[in-house]
């Protein structure tokens, strides 16, 4: 898959992971509903963002640490919201924000 791809496909995947989220927010929906896209899908679909970004990093430990944010995430979607491991979606969600940010190119 050629980079600007990729890149379309991070972005666009990004964009629904914020509407899943606002959704959530804004209470557009019946409850149950509301937290299945806020509380599940929206960590999947970011962590399908991460592991797309993951080969686009620069630095390769970046590179493994994007793909464990993204693994995190989606697998913390999937755990009971009562569970105490249920914080791995959020732990990954910050650290793949922070590869993202840190992997940017300073000018």
């Amino acid at each position: 898959m050629k980079e600007q791809q990729q890149r379309s496909i991070q972005g666009i995947l990004s964009i629904a992971a914020l509407i899943c989220m606002a959704i959530g927010w804004f209470n557009l929906f019946s409850p149950a509903v509301n937290h299945l896209l806020s509380a599940r899908v929206f960590y999947v679909l970011i962590g399908a963002s991460f592991l797309i970004q993951a080969p686009l990093l620069t630095n390769r430990n970046f590179m493994y640490a994007m793909y464990a944010a993204a693994g995190a995430c989606i697998l913390g979607a999937f755990l009971p919201a009562d569970s105490k491991l249920s914080v791995l979606k959020t732990i990954g969600l910050l650290a793949g924000v922070i590869l993202s940010i840190s992997n940017r190119r300073r000018q």
